[in-house]
């Protein structure tokens, strides 16, 4: 089984939301519906701008908490690395 830390923005530059999941296309679908109630449903955050597979839950989760603990800057470029127009990748899955 594959896991995913991911990234998702209101729009550049804008909300982020940092999260874990075992299946990236269901999950960023279900934030896309606003299917849960919080934050990403009360500010709209449902695009999906960066993201990395790990091997074990135990990884992605550990990546999850290091990257919000990281500065706002070094989160942005991060995702320009990956993503430098800031496209909704959701597309792009599979």
């Amino acid at each position: 089984m594959s896991y995913y830390t991911y990234m998702l923005a209101s729009r550049r530059n804008g909300t982020l939301y940092i999260g874990v999941t075992n299946d990236l296309a269901r999950r960023v679908a279900e934030h896309k519906q606003h299917l849960a109630s919080g934050f990403t449903d009360k500010y709209d955050v449902t695009r999906l701008v960066w993201y990395e597979l790990h091997a074990t839950a135990e990884a992605a989760i550990a990546r999850e908490k290091r990257l919000k603990r990281y500065k706002r800057a070094w989160k942005l470029g991060l995702i320009e690395a990956m993503n430098p127009d800031w496209s909704d990748l959701y597309e792009t899955l599979g």
